[in-house]
């Protein structure tokens, strides 16, 4: 029987390791029909479509797709965007966004964020995680059950992102809902619904943005907003929409990530509850748990690329043009690269994984993303031994290429079965 897989289906997501797995073994570069996109899932492929932008580029806006009714929907979907947030399609088009650029105009986009999450300045924040993580704590009725999702991995990243950035922390709940629906639209032959929120999500954004943008033009203060509006001269300066996509860019990167890695490694600790006590026992074991998660159940599961010639990758021909679809969380478990990858081991040297990325694109925020994880698992780790979850398994969040928990409802007492128990 030949395989058959729809990388923007949703109906792989729920338990993807199977299915990589048997991918890897069957077909580690395979063309997806209906996307029209090459897959590729072994480790040392993703690594090296990562790494080597002149072969791969980021800017997927290179994507050649044969003419169909669901590319002119998305082509109807473009010229809808470009009415909705009040500018030309071609100035859509045209305008630079971080993660689909390349060379020297990736380099000094990236040069102006980095101003910003310099080791240095991300250290100086601190003292106000710490702050976030012991009022979420403290929050959260131990004595019963709580969400550790809407109760600490959410409000923790979103409120820091949105002081970092310099946007109103009570609007996080808009924010947060903003970022998924446009999340969940973007992705290719995404569904009509989807792509009607996408764009409501995207002109109310942009609207509550603008204003902002305006104003720090006028009163500069000391935040990532009037960062990027002060870089106004030279092939660095930004124009109004490019401002917006920035600021876009760092609302979603900066809370769908953390919040993910931080429930993902809650939800594995609970599955082992031996490493969970040895946790509780030794907190300095954190910075391996955040690695293991990294690499066990990664926050965001594939990149796409664009190939810019006629590339041969395992025999497979991709064409200039053909779009990339590099699996992260499907070379995180590869064996040919780690030992027992389904295992959770936080004891293991996970190096080399590929959570965060590899090359220009590695993920601009992972060390903000590793302090807050660092912050709130340390908080949590006298508890972990003594929890579990309500229910069996947890509500995923499956948005686009993004995995995590959309709610994990814990409680003091004994679940179900664990993977230790069953021998998974």
């Amino acid at each position: 029987m030949p395989l058959e897989f729809a990388p923007y289906s949703d109906d792989w997501k729920s338990d993807p390791f199977p299915v990589y797995r048997e991918m890897r073994d069957e077909a580690p570069v395979y063309f997806a029909k209906h996307s029209s996109s090459w897959c590729v899932f072994r480790y040392d492929d993703v690594e090296h479509v990562l790494k080597t932008p002149a072969l791969f580029s980021s800017d997927t806006r290179q994507v050649n797709r044969k003419l169909s009714l669901e590319i002119l929907s998305e082509l109807q979907t473009a010229l809808r965007l470009s009415f909705a947030l009040r500018v030309m399609p071609t100035t859509l088009a045209r305008s630079r966004m971080l993660i689909l650029e390349n060379g020297e105009r990736h380099r000094q986009m990236r040069n102006l964020l980095n101003r910003g999450f310099k080791p240095r300045i991300v250290l100086e924040w601190e003292k106000r995680i710490q702050e976030l993580v012991a009022t979420c704590i403290d929050a959260l009725d131990l004595g019963g059950s709580f969400d550790l999702v809407s109760q600490l991995a959410l409000p923790l990243p979103t409120i820091v992102i949105a002081e970092m950035l310099g946007v109103e922390v009570d609007r996080r709940i808009d924010f947060k809902n903003w970022c998924d629906s446009i999340l969940a639209g973007v992705v290719p032959l995404a569904s009509s619904d989807r792509r009607a929120a996408m764009l409501g999500a995207m002109k109310e954004l942009k609207q509550y943005l603008m204003p902002l943008v305006a104003e720090r033009r006028i009163t500069p203060k000391d935040d990532l907003l009037s960062t990027l509006v002060a870089a106004q001269k030279g092939e660095a300066a930004l124009s109004d929409h490019e401002l917006f996509m920035f600021s876009l860019l760092l609302l979603i990167g900066g809370n769908e990530t953390t919040t993910n890695l931080i429930t993902n490694a809650v939800d594995a600790l609970l599955a082992n509850p031996t490493q969970a006590r040895q946790f509780a026992a030794d907190p300095s074991r954190v910075e391996g748990i955040i690695e293991e998660t990294l690499r066990y159940d990664s926050p965001v599961q594939y990149v796409a690329r664009v190939a810019t010639k006629e590339v041969e990758l395992r025999g497979q021909r991709i064409p200039k043009g053909g779009e990339v679809v590099a699996f992260l969380g499907s070379a995180n478990r590869d064996e040919r690269r780690f030992a027992y990858p389904d295992r959770f081991d936080h004891e293991r040297d996970a190096r080399g994984h590929l959570g965060f990325g590899h090359g220009a694109h590695f993920c601009l925020g992972a060390s903000l993303a590793r302090l807050e994880a660092n912050t709130a698992l340390s908080a949590l780790a006298p508890e972990l031994p003594h929890l579990s979850r309500v229910t069996p398994e947890p509500e995923l969040a499956l948005n686009n290429a993004a995995r995590g928990r959309a709610r994990l409802a814990l409680r003091r007492g004994v679940s179900g079965r664990t993977v230790e128990e069953t021998g998974r």
